[in-house]
């Protein structure tokens, strides 16, 4: 006798005929595709270009545009999260990942939202690195690393036990990953690419008006047009996820760049004890909350050296999905340092976006510096050189012995009469 299907199972009959009717059937049937084209795994999402679903949870993947932060964060950038970049001290690499993520999305097909109080949008655009082919991507990478080496490099040295059973990091391009794409940061993208894609612009100076609102508000004025300009771009091209659109799904790529500066009219970087210290924190609340319901994802820097009040760098970091911090060599003393020697600064992979839970993920990958190439911008593990103790201790017994051979017979004389004293 053939099975049937309980109340409130969710089977139902296709064809003319029900499955249970066939001999050996059952009438537990896959659900087919709604009306509106997602079936229940929501697969039209899936077949958005540039994205991936993750391997740990199915959370939906953008790639930042570096592979080597992909990996580190555990694939990519899930869709409708927030990562946070602490600039490093002079500005000077952090500016390099924002740029990545935009031209990622440029490739991709993606559409760009750039927010800036100190660089007009269509002047970063035109700064963001060209793409790699795939057929010179191998060659470039090549040529860039045999560029760096010097003559202590080509010796072969055994590295220490402590580093053997780590695993590798991924810095150069594998034919095998096909997400995300490498970029030569010595020339530019194609105009024509910037033409053919579709792109928002935000310049702050060009939003405020000579007139501010008499009424005090929550926010500041340049935070709060920043969240009216995303919210409208949003809903209006059809990003946002509790509205489904009828036109093609795509993928919102949110760029805000030196946010809590004083060029945004906050003031957390001049004094230590503000009037407005929770504006960043209650901008970055409201930005999550349109994040989450959408089909976007944002990266957003942040001079977290310049905030006085290091509790409200705790509070940005909490609001934050993914935390990224730069730590540059220049101007401090591990510039001179001859273990830093092959890195121009440290990274630091501060949190790890862990959906619908309340605390964040730490990353199990410690120890990771990163340097600017000819071509291109890689992050690799820091290899220190091995302990140099064995090697000091030799020298020392080394000068001591040519010191009591050098010693004639009587108290610090030698052999030669001239006066040589051991202390």
């Amino acid at each position: 006798m053939a099975a049937t299907a309980p109340c409130g199972s969710g089977a139902e009959e296709t064809g003319s005929e029900a499955a249970a009717g066939k001999p050996g059937g059952t009438s537990f049937q896959r659900k087919g595709p709604r009306a509106g084209g997602l079936d229940r795994g929501g697969s039209r999402l899936v077949s958005i270009a540039g994205t991936r679903p993750s391997v740990r949870n199915g959370q939906l993947l953008v790639s930042t545009g570096l592979p080597a932060l992909d990996q580190l964060l555990g694939g990519g950038l899930a869709v409708g999260t927030v990562l946070l970049i602490e600039e490093d001290k002079y500005d000077i690499y952090s500016p390099l990942l924002f740029k990545y993520f935009l031209a990622e999305g440029i490739i991709s097909g993606h559409t760009l939202l750039v927010a800036s109080a100190k660089e007009d949008p269509a002047d970063i655009l035109q700064e963001l690195p060209a793409p790699l082919l795939d057929n010179h991507c191998k060659k470039e990478f090549d040529e860039d690393s045999c560029n760096d080496k010097t003559p202590e490099s080509n010796i072969e040295m055994k590295i220490a036990w402590r580093y053997q059973l780590l695993p590798k990091m991924q810095a150069g391009p594998v034919s095998s990953s096909r997400f995300g794409h490498y970029y030569d940061v010595s020339k530019r993208i194609p105009q024509e690419l910037i033409e053919a894609s579709k792109w928002y612009g935000f310049f702050l100076p060009e939003k405020l008006s000579s007139s501010l609102p008499a009424e005090p508000c929550y926010l500041t004025h340049g935070y709060l047009k920043l969240l009216q300009f995303i919210q409208s771009i949003i809903y209006e091209d059809g990003f946002d996820g509790t509205n489904p659109q009828k036109k093609q799904k795509n993928i919102l790529r949110i760029g805000i760049q030196n946010l809590g500066s004083p060029l945004w009219g906050d003031d957390i970087c001049c004094t230590e004890n503000c009037d407005n210290n929770h504006n960043l924190t209650k901008f970055l609340y409201v930005l999550r909350g349109l994040l989450r319901n959408s089909l976007s994802a944002c990266i957003i820097t942040v001079p977290s050296h310049l905030i006085q009040n290091k509790a409200v760098i705790a509070r940005v970091a909490n609001l934050s999905d993914t935390v990224v911090g730069l730590e540059s060599f220049m101007g401090s003393e591990k510039e001179t340092n001859p273990l830093y020697k092959d890195y121009h600064g440290l990274i630091h992979i501060r949190k790890i976006p862990r959906l619908n839970n309340l605390t964040g993920d730490i990353s199990d990958v410690k120890d990771l510096a990163f340097k600017l190439k000819r071509k291109l911008f890689t992050i690799e593990r820091l290899h220190l050189p091995p302990d140099l103790s064995d090697t000091v201790s030799r020298s020392s017994k080394q000068d001591a012995a040519e010191s009591a051979t050098r010693r004639g017979p009587g108290c610090g004389m030698m052999a030669g009469g001239k006066k040589h004293l051991d202390f």
